[in-house]
């Protein structure tokens, strides 16, 4: 195979669930052999990080009818239904309408969810008040709800190319209630993303159709399904394929942008991918978003365990804040991290492989199997919850134990 050909191998493999986990399971190896640069493994604690979680499932969902981990979870936040709300005014609409707009909605949303920052709040008409993914989830649903993301006024629920491709930042800065008093962080980058997510719908009919809606994607991927299904991993290769180009340029094989993928010293592979660790955290966690608007609308999703956990702040403050993890430099938490730089890709990497065992510790205290308590459902009730309630009970704001710079694209 001539080097074109071997760099576009490569890039296929590192674009895939799969890839993410065993390039996670690697560097997992070096960090039992205490072979990491950035962090120690402390294996001793993995039981105890495992009862941590256990406890928080027991108080979140009781009866262990745990939900998957998806943003529908946040559209949900105070224990207000907004998403059944807006779902009861779409009764004249068909099944396949309704999953094209909660396309629309989850999208969206879903490319908006990165880090917010600590101080950054919103206040919902009413006076509740929400932070972090709860805030952004609720921000961006009354956005989508308002029409921002649509071109066409008497179809306000849409997200479409016109609209994504024209939003102005003031417009979006309304919407996410940010002054200078309550400051958002990556309001830039996010806007960037939604531009570039408008482009991207105009470039690629086949997925999006004429004009580009990110809607069109149920239909697309209804088409693909064989006997009335779609696998996780084909849902995931679609997005990659389809937003692939929407996002920052970070790193580029054979002339393909990456995406959530970083270099790392010690993550040796004996191809173009030398180097190379994938994780896809906003992909995924789309992917995990789109599975009941697919289901609802009668097909079906299998192959859902071939996902992998995800890489961001919650499950990874879990694994340092439970003491699972390590920092070798004992003043890596007082300073500010890039996302690509080398302690973080080893971090991330680190946490998708130990949610992993930490699922697998559940399922034998639980006595259930994968298909009883996927890896979905032990992010949802869960390891993002534990992460969330350790960080609260060690550090004022709940902040993560790593500061990382954001650019509203990749936490």
């Amino acid at each position: 195979m001539d080097g074109n050909g071997d760099a576009a191998k490569a890039v296929a493999h590192l674009l895939t669930a799969e890839a993410v986990r065993e390039r996670a399971r690697q560097l997992m190896g070096l960090a039992e052999r205490e072979a990491l640069p950035h962090f120690i493994y402390r294996a001793e604690r993995v039981p105890a990080a495992v009862d941590y979680v256990l406890e928080t499932i027991r108080d979140n969902y009781p009866d262990l009818k745990i939900p998957f981990h998806s943003r529908w979870r946040h559209f949900s936040a105070g224990g207000n239904d907004r998403w059944g709300e807006l779902a009861r005014a779409l009764r004249g609409a068909g099944k396949r309408e309704r999953a094209r707009i909660r396309f629309d909605l989850a999208v969206t949303s879903v490319l908006l969810d990165a880090g917010a920052g600590a101080a950054w709040r919103y206040r919902e008409p009413g006076g509740t008040e929400y932070a972090r993914s709860e805030g952004l989830a609720v921000a961006s649903f009354h956005m989508f709800r308002a029409g921002t993301f649509s071109s066409d006024p008497g179809r306000p629920w849409w997200a479409d190319a016109a609209a994504l491709s024209t939003l102005d930042q003031a417009n979006l800065a309304d919407g996410m209630q940010v002054t200078r008093d309550n400051p958002l962080l990556g309001l830039d980058g996010r806007l960037t993303l939604l531009h570039r997510l408008g482009e991207a719908l105009s470039a690629q009919p086949e997925l999006f159709g004429v004009p580009g809606r990110i809607g069109n994607l149920f239909d697309y991927l209804a088409a693909t399904a064989e006997r009335s299904a779609v696998s996780a991993t084909a849902i995931l290769a679609t997005i990659v394929r389809g937003l692939g180009g929407i996002w920052p340029g970070r790193h580029s094989l054979g002339g393909v942008n990456l995406g959530d993928v970083w270099r790392h010293g010690e993550a040796r592979w004996d191809d173009a991918s030398d180097g190379y660790v994938p994780f896809h955290k906003l992909s995924q966690w789309l992917t995990y978003s789109l599975i009941e608007p697919i289901e609802e609308a009668g097909l079906r999703v299998t192959g859902i365990e071939a996902l992998t956990g995800l890489a961001e702040y919650r499950n990874g403050g879990l694994v340092i804040d439970s003491g699972l993890i390590e920092p070798r430099d004992p003043g890596l938490s007082r300073r500010s991290l890039a996302v690509g730089d080398e302690p973080v890709v080893e971090w991330r990497a680190l946490t998708v492989a130990l949610l992993d065992r930490i699922a697998e510790g559940l399922r034998e205290k639980l006595r259930m199997n994968v298909a009883a308590l996927p890896l979905a459902c032990v992010l949802e009730g869960g390891t993002w919850a534990a992460g969330r309630r350790i960080a609260r009970d060690l550090r004022a704001g709940g902040a993560p134990p790593l500061t990382i710079e954001s650019d509203g694209t990749v936490f």
